[in-house]
């Protein structure tokens, strides 16, 4: 800051003198000027990133903060809590072959002194049941070899063990199982798995035995996997996603491919392409693709639509922090299409009418226009650097919704396409559940097995069968 007497001194030296000195000013308020902007849009960036939160991003819930109150996308229905009138309840049913009966007869004499010992006695009708779990404990069988002598001929001959009874003593199937069951859906670590075991069964059960019975599994179930990926490439519409995966200490991608029927799971350490293809589900799959945009998934040649779930999250995002109006009308045009969409599949109806579909898009138009012509949605100037020019949030979802029109609403178009991709992440999350219990995989192998046993119980549970059946699930 120049004083006074500085001031003058330049003043008396002349115009010239004054003029250098205007002009220094000028180029030092012009630097400032442009870094207060940089200052400025920086400030902006991380406002709107500490903004972020699980109801206006794909950020999960777990990050929201301790004072963040968890908003629902959904709008209320106006109905009470819990079940509505009509609904038809569930109770425990009594079961028409009981496994014991127990007969409770009045005391041997009567008030008049007389035995009832000898008398048999009519059950009565109010027989009453109670569900319990038998006393929990290892049943171990013995298998023995006969040898028998021919009296004719003086022949010797032995019996033989069964396929999988091995020398010495083992665990059987049924208790392999069930450890399986615990540790890859259950999500229970190995060690508290062999306590469990230890604690109900009381047995002991070693964490290498346990690791055994999952390698054996996994390598029973390798010709299930290729199945289930079949069944999944040659699917009508199909749900696609991926998150990270700890492997080994080293970071990993866990994609899952699914639809109501099938689960595919396979860990892989790159995200894209390269993943995609060696999993070889995408690559053969000629259905519609469902997933949240991501560019690796349009490489392939199929039909795609776009989760709009993320839509609604980033839409909610622009409207209330950037305070755009377009991406409030949108976000309530996407509901109001939806809605339609399930009136009309409720009333029997396979499509919309066309006039209906035509306004919709001419509303869907009209709004991402009205975005594109704000000032705050300019495309950004250039600034001499190579690669993509960086865009505001806004910016890029209005142009992928204007570049994805028909995916963004292919909904709309074909009823058998979901909303959006929650299919396929409510088939990530409890894995991710399973990363926040056991921290990590120690190894590939392990990361393999994992995804090739909880994929096919998935399945199963999906087709409504007993995760202990017998019979595979169906994969045509």
């Amino acid at each position: 800051m120049l004083t006074r007497e500085e001031i003058r001194a330049v003043y008396d030296q002349g115009p010239e003198a004054v003029i250098v000195l205007i002009e220094h000013l000028c180029a030092v308020i012009e630097q400032q000027q442009a870094e207060f902007t940089q200052l400025k849009a920086r400030v902006k960036e991380l406002e709107d990133r500490l903004a972020l939160d699980s109801r206006n991003s794909s950020k999960p819930p777990s990050s929201d903060g301790p004072t963040q109150r968890n908003r629902s996308l959904r709008a209320a229905s106006g109905k009470k809590p819990g079940a509505q009138k009509g609904h038809p309840g569930t109770t425990l049913k009594r079961s028409p072959t009981p496994d014991r009966t127990l007969r409770h007869a009045p005391a041997a004499y009567t008030s008049c002194g007389h035995s009832l010992e000898s008398i048999e006695g009519q059950p009565l009708a109010s027989a009453r049941q109670v569900f319990d779990l038998p006393v929990l404990k290892l049943e171990v069988t013995e298998h023995c070899l006969i040898e028998k002598c021919c009296p004719w001929c003086g022949t010797t001959s032995r019996g033989h063990f069964p396929d999988g009874v091995a020398p010495g003593a083992q665990y059987g199937d049924e208790l392999k199982a069930l450890v399986i069951y615990l540790t890859n859906y259950q999500l229970l670590p190995w060690q508290r798995t062999c306590e469990l075991i230890a604690d109900l069964l009381g047995q002991p059960l070693a964490e290498g035995t346990l690791r055994a019975a999952i390698q054996d599994c996994a390598g029973g179930l390798q010709e299930t996997e290729v199945e289930i990926k079949r069944a999944l490439a040659g699917a009508e519409v199909a749900n696609f996603d991926e998150t990270g995966l700890s492997v080994a200490g080293h970071r990993h991608w866990l994609h899952v491919s699914s639809n109501p029927q099938l689960t595919h799971y396979g860990a892989h350490p790159k995200r894209g392409a390269e993943a995609t293809a060696e999993i070889g589900i995408l690559s053969c799959f000629h259905g519609r693709a469902i997933h949240d945009a991501f560019s690796s998934y349009f490489n392939y040649k199929c039909e795609h639509g776009l989760c709009n779930a993320h839509h609604l999250r980033e839409l909610t995002f622009v409207k209330e922090q950037l305070a755009q109006d377009w991406a409030g009308e949108m976000k309530s045009l996407l509901v109001e299409i939806k809605q339609a969409v399930a009136q009309a599949r409720a009333d029997g109806q396979t499509n919309l009418p066309a006039v209906r579909v035509a306004q919709f898009e001419l509303t869907y138009d009209r709004l991402f226009a009205a975005g594109l012509q704000l000032a705050d949605n300019e495309v950004p100037p250039p600034n001499g650097k190579r690669g993509r020019r960086k865009q505001s949030k806004a910016k890029n979802l209005l142009d992928r919704l204007a570049k994805y029109k028909r995916e963004t609403l292919a909904f709309m178009y074909d009823f058998r396409v979901p909303f959006d991709n929650n299919q396929a992440e409510r088939d990530l999350r409890m894995v991710k559940v399973q990363q926040k219990v056991s921290g990590s995989f120690r190894t590939t192998d392990g990361a393999d097995s994992f995804c090739r046993i909880r994929g096919y119980i998935s399945t199963v549970k999906k087709q409504g069968l007993h995760v202990h059946a017998p019979s595979p699930p169906a994969c045509a």
